[in-house]
């Protein structure tokens, strides 16, 4: 195909202008120029990027008037990006991210030129160290985070779609509003034939977090994965994969009554709460997942 034209958003909630500003700046001084930049406020105002920082070109903002959660808003980006009907991919990048190489747009450029049928790819998260943390690697185990290749997730903080999938697929699960809509979308790409790479050589620096600083990560972590496998997995797998993951949040979490409770509660909420369409995947998808290194059961 012709070299796909790039687009970048970013979705914040006002919280970080600092870092979105870094962030920007370090989008402005890459070697390929993005044709879009759209910021969204996920129900917050926004300053005037482009006028403040001097980027080229024009930064949209978009303002929500409530925070729809990560999927929400980068649904509200991608809506946008439509209405302009001038890009192929689409990188989706943290508030809280920095590229801290120059390159990083033109090698995505690249790789979605040489493979037409490249669906997402997934950039490497990395803090100020250059420290990558384990379940920031789309793989089961202690991977070495700076092998690349095919997989059968990515990571939120920073990836790229290619708009054409998402028109085959449909955009990201906006009521998860925060947990496993990566795994959603991932799961219907790999459905429909789409590939899924992650390229270790594309960076994101990010600080080192954990998902439980989030008030609401246990409730809607057992609640989106008991919703995202009656979705998606057919139905002998579903019991399986809500086994392995109640086994797993137990042993892990023994020391934090708390946080058990409110995981058990979002699980029942799962089970009670519509999940939405349900479209399983086939069972050579589930094949395919399995020699991909990761059974959708784990």
């Amino acid at each position: 195909m012709a070299e796909p034209r790039i687009a970048v958003a970013v979705v914040t909630m006002g919280n970080r202008p600092d870092d979105v500003d870094a962030l920007l700046r370090s989008v402005a001084a890459q070697d390929l120029a993005p044709v879009r930049i759209v910021v969204v406020g996920n129900g917050c105002p926004l300053p005037e990027f482009a006028e403040r920082l001097g980027l080229p070109g024009e930064v949209t903002p978009i303002e929500l008037d409530e925070n729809l959660g990560c999927p929400g808003g980068r649904n509200a980006a991608l809506a946008r990006l439509r209405e302009f009907g001038d890009v192929d991919v689409v990188v989706e990048l943290d508030d809280d991210g920095l590229l801290v190489d120059v390159d990083v747009l033109r090698r995505v450029r690249d790789l979605y030129a040489a493979d037409d049928r490249l669906g997402i790819v997934g950039f490497r998260i990395a803090d100020e160290h250059g420290e990558t943390q384990q379940r920031h690697v789309p793989r089961i185990g202690g991977s070495d985070p700076l092998r690349g290749g095919y997989v059968t997730g990515f990571l939120g903080g920073g990836h790229a779609l290619r708009m054409s999938m998402l028109a085959e697929t449909g955009d990201w699960p906006g009521e998860f509003f925060f947990a496993h809509e990566e795994t959603d979308l991932a799961w219907r790409a790999a459905d429909a034939g789409w590939r899924i790479l992650y390229a270790p050589q594309l960076l994101l620096q990010h600080p080192r977090t954990s998902p439980a600083r989030h008030a609401i990560y246990y409730r809607v972590n057992a609640r989106n994965r008991v919703w995202l496998t009656r979705r998606r997995l057919p139905l002998a797998l579903i019991p399986v994969h809500l086994g392995v993951w109640v086994l797993l949040t137990v042993v892990r979490n023994r020391s934090s009554p708390a946080g058990l409770r409110a995981w058990f509660g979002g699980f029942l909420e799962g089970l009670r709460e519509p999940a939405g369409e349900r479209r399983p995947m086939r069972w050579r998808t589930v094949w395919r997942l399995c020699r991909l290194g990761r059974p959708p059961v784990i």
